[in-house]
């Protein structure tokens, strides 16, 4: 049985795995439509045993050195120290420096991002939408990470494209109140409202903070409906796992 996911490409430092899960193909995964078939999230309306199993698969497949530690997300900008506490609290970021503890997150078009440092002995994880972004989810891993932004590299995992990405205006205000450059990263369309661009703003964001090395980025979980869930393109539909974790 092939467990659906692939490894991100990016100069990561010996040691640091990340892997990106696919919605999978009949067989792949546990769950049944609208959740067909890999659905790695508990709180979508999906059958507990399926997503159960589904996990279950993936720490195996993906020869994880445990369980992920699963956040409860809720949009906002609370990192977990996964060293000193479990993933229990609301929390859309997680930081680990010892080896084995998988930090993880769950996206169906918000941008998941990890981080490294440049010696592997730090990593982090953060979900990424317009909310988390506008209530600081990056500026807040970076200052958990706790090392200076210069050792640091982060890898944009996929999500949901300009193209199809259609915000209000009341959005948009929200993103540039705490980056007033950042007009580029929307274009209005023919109804009067914008399109946006996750990962440009992500990437603003980061080189501001001093993080240069950014990696990936690009690939789009709405029009590729063949390999990612979305739930912008969907409605109700399952979720997609970024997982970063230090071997020992």
């Amino acid at each position: 049985m092939t467990v659906p996911w692939f490894e991100a490409d990016w100069p990561a430092p010996q040691g640091v795995r990340v892997v990106s899960t696919l919605r999978g193909e009949a067989g792949g995964g546990a769950s049944q439509a609208p959740y067909a078939c890999f659905n790695l999230g508990a709180h979508v309306g999906d059958d507990p045993v399926a997503v159960a199993e589904n996990r279950r698969r993936l720490t195996v497949g993906a020869a994880l050195p445990r369980e992920p530690s699963w956040l409860s997300q809720v949009h906002g900008a609370t990192v977990v120290d996964l060293d000193s506490a479990q993933a229990a609290d609301p929390a859309d970021a997680a930081v680990a420096r010892e080896a084995g503890r998988v930090c993880a997150i769950l996206t169906a078009d918000c941008l998941p991002i990890v981080f490294t440092t440049d010696s592997g002995d730090r990593v982090a994880a953060a979900h990424a939408g317009w909310r988390g972004l506008a209530a600081g989810v990056i500026e807040a891993t970076v200052r958990a990470v706790g090392v200076p932004t210069g050792r640091l590299m982060a890898w944009l995992g996929p999500a949901i494209g300009r193209e199809h990405f259609e915000v209000g205006a009341e959005v948009r205000d929200a993103l540039l109140s705490g980056d007033a450059q950042a007009v580029e990263a929307f274009a209005r369309n023919a109804r009067g409202r914008f399109m946006a661009d996750l990962g440009m703003l992500a990437r603003r964001r980061l080189e501001t903070l001093g993080v240069t090395r950014i990696y990936g980025g690009g690939e789009c979980t709405f029009a590729h409906a063949e390999r990612y869930f979305s739930h912008r393109r969907d409605g109700l539909t399952g979720r997609q796992a970024t997982l970063i974790w230090r071997e020992a």
